[in-house]
This record gives structure tokens, C-alpha cells and sequence, in this order.
């Protein structure tokens, strides 16, 4: 099952402080707030550009979306079990999400992804790519963290099973991170360009 929610709120509606959709697809309860109805089990998150996106525990799955822009430009796409959160304007999209099973976070660009409160579940991955951002507080049995390029991550809380992978340029801070058992491997910067680089030099100087 495949919802795509793109909404245009028009300055006229804005002035009215709450409006509700008939078809569903979005429920707007304040000028600057819009929740996302017929959202389905979210197992993975996928963000993307300039987001901030709010995540925590809850019965039930839900998306609220903190911005009235946000139809101008972001994509917010919920598709077999993967919600994908993308925006690429200059003000940062505030979105709030409610998990029940929430087992895996990508996030590219600048992206920024934060746990609301302490956030609790059997096993989390999270992978960090270019500069995107990580604050995680986590009650967890299994984290495995990979933080890639010059992303960041800030990690508390708890943990049985800590596996982290991070690169030689990214930023990782673990010191009020409780964890019993733990993995930490440093990824080797790649060589391969640089061996190809030096190629093209000697053929060059030939």
C-alpha cells in the first residue's frame, strides 16, 4: 500500500486555525501543524535535506508534520513499512513521529533525527551518511550504529547489544551510553581513490 501526502495550504486557510480534510489523507488541527492520517506500521525511517524529525514510543503510528509549507517542497511518503521524509528548502521541516516497532533510522544530508524522551526497542539500526545528525537516548537489548562520512552522533541511555561502526571523519560521542556488551570498529579511509589518483599522476608525468 503505497500514500503519498502532498498538501497545499493556502494563506486563506491559514487564517482559519483548523481544517479538516475529507479525503483523509491529512488532518490539519492548528495553522502551523499537520497530521497524516491512513499511516500504516512504520518499521523503517528514511530522511532526507533539511528535516528534523521528533521520534517516540506509542501505541499507535503516527506522523504530525510541524510546518504549514511543507506542501511546497517536502515529500512525506509512508510505502511498505518505510516512511521516507524529504525537504530541500532553506526552513528546516519539523516532524514529530509516534512508533510502535520502529527497527531501523537512515539519514542523509543534513539531516537531524532525535528520540523524544528515552526511546525503547528490542533492536535499532541507524545509519548516518554525509552530515546528518543522531541524538538518540535508547533503552535498548541491540543498537547497531553506523555513522558514516562527517555525520555526528550523541548517544545515551542503555544498551545490551552496542555495535558501532563509525568513519575516521565523524563525530561520535558515547560517554553517557551504558552498554554490557560492545563492538566498535573504525572504518578505514578508502584507498582506492587515492591509488587511482596516483595512477593518473605517473601516466601524466610520462
Amino acid at each position: 500500500m503505497k500514500t503519498i501526502i502532498t498538501t497545499i495550504i493556502a494563506a486563506a486557510v491559514l487564517t482559519t486555525g483548523s481544517v479538516n480534510f475529507s479525503t483523509a489523507a491529512v488532518k490539519t488541527t492548528m495553522a502551523t501543524q499537520t497530521t497524516l492520517a491512513n499511516i500504516g506500521s512504520i518499521s523503517k525511517i528514511e530522511v532526507r535535506g533539511n528535516v528534523e524529525v521528533n521520534i517516540a514510543n506509542g501505541a499507535k503510528d503516527e506522523v504530525t508534520v510541524n510546518n504549514n509549507y511543507y506542501a511546497e517542497s517536502a515529500l512525506v511518503q509512508d510505502q511498505d513499512g518505510i516512511l521516507r521524509i524529504a525537504n530541500y528548502k532553506a526552513e528546516k521541516l519539523i516532524v514529530y513521529v509516534t512508533v510502535n516497532d520502529l527497527r531501523a533510522i537512515a539519514a542523509y544530508d543534513n539531516a537531524v533525527v532525535k528520540t523524544d524522551g528515552i526511546f525503547s526497542a528490542i533492536s535499532l539500526d541507524v545509519n548516518l551518511y554525509n552530515n546528518a545528525y543522531a541524538g538518540l537516548k535508547l533503552d535498548n537489548y541491540a543498537a547497531n550504529i553506523t555513522v558514516n562520512d562527517q555525520a555526528k552522533a550523541d548517544l545515551t541511555g542503555s544498551v545490551t547489544e552496542y555495535d558501532l561502526t563509525y568513519s575516521s571523519a565523524s563525530t561520535v560521542n558515547r560517554a553517557e551510553l551504558v552498554a554490557m556488551n560492545v563492538n566498535e570498529t573504525k572504518i578505514a579511509p578508502k584507498a582506492v581513490a587515492k591509488h587511482k589518483r596516483h595512477q593518473v599522476e605517473e601516466v601524466a608525468g610520462m
